[in-house]
């Protein structure tokens, strides 16, 4: 009669595969490692999110000091190592690259739907289905904001001043949002030719800080500007 086989040993040789290491815990546990992990970094800015959302103050190695509530900004200070966490950060940069505002907002939406997944495969619902019927409410979400959605034209400036105000009002700049966002706009404008403008390539606005003045003195040139 052959002998059964022993139990398998569990050691740092039998985890790694021509040099590439191999993680043999159980695909459920590392799903729930990899939720965890995003929870945190969503539940990390989440306070500071909103007109009424908390300033952070993050000091880096070299003793430097930070203080903001942009969620972009406090991510890119973050010390992230885990994959999954760095995932959420890879979504802030994104959504600040695509849309220019609501860094903090994806990621936190993002830890909700996280958190959902885990109520969900706790039940025993597998994560394909979890995965297809995400993409089935993704197809009709972009659907009611685009029935939502309401056109804005460039020449509309009020539009444009109540846009760049609301998106003031949840910055440490809140207070000067009346002298900002009409410069804001004012700055569009003169880069842009209106009737046949699609978008704006920001990099055609430059900010310039003067650290010699004191004062809130905020000025929009038109042209070229020489440090000495």
């Amino acid at each position: 009669m052959p002998e059964n086989a022993g139990p398998k040993a569990h050691g740092g040789a039998g985890n790694r595969a021509k040099g590439t290491y191999q993680d043999r815990d159980k695909p459920s546990q590392i799903r729930f490692s990899n939720i965890s992990a995003g929870k945190a970094v969503a539940d990390a800015i989440r306070t500071s999110l909103g007109p009424k959302g908390m300033d952070k103050m993050i000091q880096d190695a070299k003793g430097d000091v930070t203080i903001t509530n942009d969620g972009a900004t406090i991510l890119k200070q973050m010390q992230v190592l885990h994959p999954a966490a760095k995932m959420l950060v890879e979504l802030s940069k994104a959504q600040d690259i695509e849309a220019g505002d609501g860094t903090t907002s994806v990621v936190v939406i993002a830890g909700a739907l996280l958190d959902a997944c885990s109520r969900l495969l706790q039940k025993g619902i597998h994560p394909t289905i979890i995965s297809e019927s995400f993409q089935k409410a993704l197809e009709k979400g972009i659907e009611v904001l685009t029935n939502m959605a309401q056109p804005v034209e460039l020449s509309d400036r009020e539009t444009l001043l109540n846009s760049a105000t609301t998106s003031l009002n949840s910055k440490g700049v809140c207070q000067y949002s009346s002298l900002l966002s009409p410069m804001s706009v004012d700055a569009v404008m003169k880069v842009i030719d209106p009737s046949t403008a699609s978008s704006v390539d920001l990099r055609d606005i430059k900010i310039v800080k003067n650290w010699e003045e004191q004062s809130m003195i905020v000025n929009l040139w038109e042209g070229l500007v020489l440090t000495q």
